[in-house]
């Protein structure tokens, strides 16, 4: 088998933090700046769950859904203290915003501890 040695013109630009650890762990799966899937799929094959029929949620969207909710936000949570419950003993506060934004702004904070 011939090995290829040439160097691609792309650099990646991922826009998900997915692609990156993906990228730093298994970088041949990478092509053209790419996730190449047919190769990361080859990777996962005794992984990959089959055909197998399971119950779940889907709706038409759902897949652009998920990609937005991969999007940074410039989001910043501020705390209001007149709305706040006690802010000066508990320092509990109260949330207002979009939803999606403001799970991302909470999202690495307190990822995993909830």
């Amino acid at each position: 088998m011939e090995s290829d040695n040439s160097i691609s013109g792309h650099s990646p630009d991922f826009r998900t933090e997915l692609a990156r650890v993906i990228e730093s762990v298994s970088p041949d799966v990478i092509s053209d700046g790419k996730i190449d899937f047919s190769k990361l799929e080859e990777l996962l094959k005794d992984d990959i769950q089959g055909g197998i029929e399971r119950f779940g949620l889907f709706w038409p969207g759902k897949k652009q859904a998920l990609r937005t909710a991969q999007e940074p936000t410039t989001a910043t949570l501020l705390p209001n203290e007149e709305e706040s419950f006690e802010w000066e003993s508990t320092k509990n506060i109260f949330i207002e915003g979009d939803n999606l934004e403001v799970l991302k702004v909470l999202q690495k904070r307190y990822h995993n501890s909830i």
